[in-house]
C-alpha cells in the first residue's frame, strides 16, 4: 500500500490496474483504496496467488471476469468506463523456468492461455472502444529484451511464446500502444529481476507489461511509457508502472 500511495501521489492516475494482488476479494483494502481517491473498484482475487483489480476515480459498469483454460484462478477482470471503453486487466501465467510444455506444466498452461487469448480476440473486438492492459509475461520483440540471442531459450522470449502472442494481438485487432510511442528498434523494458545485484548497472530488462488498444482508442493516446525510476524506490516491485494518457 505505501508503494501504491506513492505512485498515486506522484503519477496522479485516474485509473490503476493491478496484477498479482494475492488476496481474496473480501480482504481487498477497499477503504484504503477509496482514501486515495478511487471510489470505484473491480476485483477478482484469490488467496495467496494471482488476482487482478481495477481502481478508478470514474464510474465502472458491466464488471465481469473470465476464467481461462478452465481454471478459476483470478487472472482477468473487465469493466466499462463512462465513455463506453471496455477495459480488460489481464495476468498471463509466467510459465516457470523450463521452456518445454511436455516437461513443464506451467509452461504448457502459459501456451494454452496465449492460444485462448487468440480465440477470444474476435469476441473482444466486438467492442469498438477497448483497452487491454496487464502483466502479459511475454517480451515479444527483439528489442524487448536485453539480448535477443541469449534470451531465445528463456521463458518469456521463446518463439513458442512470441508466435502465440503475436497471433493473440492480431486476432483481437489490438494496437501495441507502447511501441507506437517508442519505435521497435529501441530498447524498452518494464521488468528487472530481483536477482541482479545492481539492476541499473546490469540493465538486463524485459518488456513484460503491455497496453493494447483498439485503433480508435489508440488514436486518442498522447503517450504510453514505463516509469523505470519506480524500480529504484524502497521495497519496489520488479515490474514498473506503465503510464498512459488519452485525450478526453
Amino acid at each position: 500500500m505505501p508503494l501504491l500511495e506513492r505512485i498515486v501521489s506522484e503519477l496522479a492516475p485516474d485509473v490503476v490496474c493491478l496484477q498479482e494482488i494475492k488476496t481474496p476479494e473480501e480482504h481487498f483494502p477497499v477503504s484504503g483504496i477509496a482514501a486515495m481517491g478511487f471510489s470505484h473498484t473491480a476485483v477478482a482475487g484469490m488467496k495467496s496467488y494471482n488476482g487482478v483489480a481495477i481502481l478508478s476515480r470514474l464510474p465502472l459498469t458491466d464488471i465481469s471476469s473470465r476464467n481461462w483454460c478452465g481454471r478459476e484462478d483470478a487472472r482477468h477482470i473487465a469493466a466499462t468506463l463512462p465513455d463506453g471503453t471496455r477495459l480488460h486487466n489481464l495476468y498471463v501465467p509466467a510459465g516457470g523456468d523450463l521452456p518445454d510444455p511436455d516437461e513443464n506444466d506451467k509452461f504448457a498452461h502459459k501456451l494454452t492461455f496465449l492460444e485462448e487469448m487468440a480465440e477470444w480476440g474476435p469476441e473482444a473486438a466486438r467492442h469498438e472502444r477497448r483497452i487491454l492492459v496487464g502483466d502479459l509475461n511475454v517480451a515479444p520483440l527483439p528489442e524487448d529484451v536485453w539480448s535477443h540471442r541469449q534470451m531465445l531459450g528463456v521463458v518469456s522470449h521463446t518463439p513458442m511464446e512470441t508466435d502465440r502472442f503475436e497471433r493473440a494481438q492480431h486476432a483481437g485487432g489490438w494496437v501495441d500502444l507502447m511501441r507506437r510511442f517508442t519505435p521497435p528498434e529501441q530498447k524498452l523494458y518494464t521488468w528487472w529481476s530481483y536477482r541482479a545485484r545492481d539492476w541499473q548497472a546490469s540493465n538486463r530488462g524485459r518488456r513484460l507489461d503491455h497496453v493494447w488498444c483498439s485503433p480508435e482508442v489508440a488514436d486518442e493516446a498522447t503517450f504510453c511509457l514505463p516509469i523505470p525510476e519506480v524500480r529504484g524506490w524502497e521495497r519496489p516491485s520488479d515490474h514498473v508502472p506503465v503510464l498512459t494518457e488519452f485525450r478526453t
